[in-house]
């Protein structure tokens, strides 16, 4: 590996992803510092998410994993995958086009929906074995957060308490698990400009077993333009077939979690904050669908 030829990679703000020299072909390079709690296991784990769902969904392929030490990094090194980051492409779209698009990322979130895990948790070796996490739910997920959530208004912790309540009772009526890869935004999807194919799903360190609709509502948390969302819980439906009237739903509730975390990182990125306004407007209208301005 010509580690002289690493060059970030555009998109993330990790700032430990690159694209490098390996083995005479472009290739992606993923550094986990020791500091970091997944330097150890993080490479093993995600290298083998990358091998579960290959055939399934559109992955880079595995060139060499490296585990992390006290001293020296992890590595991941996966093959450069070809196409345009969603991020970029999606604003460019017409409607029928966002249509489309918006039928492929559908079906991606009803494949991975569809495979099963037996129990919700965090991935802890490259066996994928499943450590159960430490949280009872959204309700405890929310006081838990409280301390770094402290710009909230009184009545907005109050009225967030009902949501989660009501969302959480919701979303123990599906008892199934299943593959979550958690941070299923436009920024880790690639696409055909042309052809606006799926030709690639990345950065998984967020993955994890638990809710099928999770990350529907990853999809759907900003993107909101009705062709697209629309077309999105069409293709959720085709492949896991539940009606829109009751995934929106579930995908709302499913995606608090995630809204609650990110509103606990507030400022450190702009996922970060518009997550952080979208509850606040949520916790307003007492209404997981509520919205705030793009």
């Amino acid at each position: 590996m010509d580690l002289s030829s690493l060059e970030p990679l555009t998109g993330g703000w990790s700032g430990r992803t690159f694209v490098g020299e390996v083995a005479g072909e472009r290739s992606v390079v993923r550094i986990y510092p020791p500091e970091d709690e997944r330097s150890e296991r993080g490479p093993e784990i995600d290298a083998a998410l990358l091998l579960l769902v290959r055939g399934l969904v559109p992955v880079p392929d595995v060139l060499e994993v490296r585990q992390g030490t006290d001293v020296t990094p992890g590595v991941l090194v996966t093959s450069l995958v070809p196409g345009t980051r969603g991020d970029e492409l999606l604003p460019t779209l017409a409607e029928d086009q966002l249509a489309v698009v918006g039928t492929h990322l559908g079906h991606l979130a009803g494949d991975l929906a569809g495979m099963p895990q037996l129990r919700a948790g965090e991935f802890v070796d490259g066996s994928l074995r499943v450590r159960p996490f430490d949280v009872d739910g959204l309700p405890d997920l929310l006081e838990r957060s409280l301390p770094d959530l402290g710009h909230l208004a009184p009545g907005e912790v109050e009225a967030l308490r009902d949501v989660v309540a009501e969302a959480q009772t919701l979303l123990d009526t599906v008892t199934r698990t299943s593959l979550v890869h958690s941070d299923l935004n436009p920024k880790n999807l690639l696409l055909d400009p042309t052809t606006l194919e799926l030709t690639g799903v990345v950065d998984w360190e967020f993955s994890h077993a638990g809710h099928p609709f999770t990350d529907l509502g990853n999809l759907l948390r900003f993107e909101r333009v009705p062709a697209y969302a629309e077309a999105v819980l069409a293709g959720y439906a085709e492949r896991r077939g539940t009606a829109a009237e009751l995934s929106l739903p579930l995908a709302r509730a499913a995606d608090l979690a995630a809204l609650i975390d990110l509103a606990a990182r507030r400022g450190r990125d702009p996922v970060a904050t518009r997550a952080d306004a979208l509850l606040r407007a949520i916790a307003r209208e007492r209404d997981p669908g509520a919205d705030v301005p793009a």
